[in-house]
């Protein structure tokens, strides 16, 4: 069980991918039952203050999230090191959070990266996925979940799918 977790969401502007995953982590757990778990999210570019983007709050809704109260804010070195798991969206993500955080290498993962480590080695905890890194490299395409910012709706749908079928996966396996 997930007790006094903090997980950071990292993507570019911090209005679309990583609020929806911060805001859908909260409510999966919930689901779940686990309890304790924090989410924050921040972005690489982000526009400080800015309200989630109207089609991403749309689809967090339909997902069961709440996008009430949202207000983007730029990663920091604080910010990432205080993170207990830091999940970005893209592997360039990843690698700004390391390159402002560079102690969070072994808690840094993209979202995808964490669940296919997960699957792969049978991890379950976050030092597990650390470790499984070595033996179950990704050999494929990026581990990246796309931008949907400036795409009509259904793209946005298509996004907030993928974060929502990763996230259950995690949350699912790894405690």
């Amino acid at each position: 069980m997930l007790t006094r977790m903090h997980v950071l969401f990292v993507c570019t502007g911090n209005i679309c991918r990583s609020p929806m995953a911060e805001r859908l982590a909260v409510a999966y757990a919930e689901e779940l039952g686990i309890a304790d778990l924090t989410t924050s999210s921040a972005g690489t570019h982000a526009v400080v203050g800015a309200d989630m983007e109207p089609t991403a709050a749309k689809v967090l809704a339909g997902f069961g999230g709440d996008s009430t109260g949202f207000s983007a804010r730029l990663l920091t070195a604080e910010i990432a090191a205080d993170a207990d798991w830091v999940l970005t969206m893209s592997e360039q993500h990843r690698e700004k959070v390391l390159s402002v955080a560079p102690g969070q290498f072994s808690k840094t993962f993209t979202l995808k990266e964490a669940v296919r480590l997960a699957q792969s080695s049978g991890a379950r905890s976050i030092p597990a996925l650390a470790e499984a890194r070595r033996d179950h490299r990704n050999t494929g395409e990026p581990e990246d979940i796309s931008d949907p910012m400036g795409k009509d709706e259904e793209t946005f749908l298509a996004v907030g799918s993928e974060i929502a079928e990763l996230l259950g996966t995690l949350l699912r396996t790894v405690r």
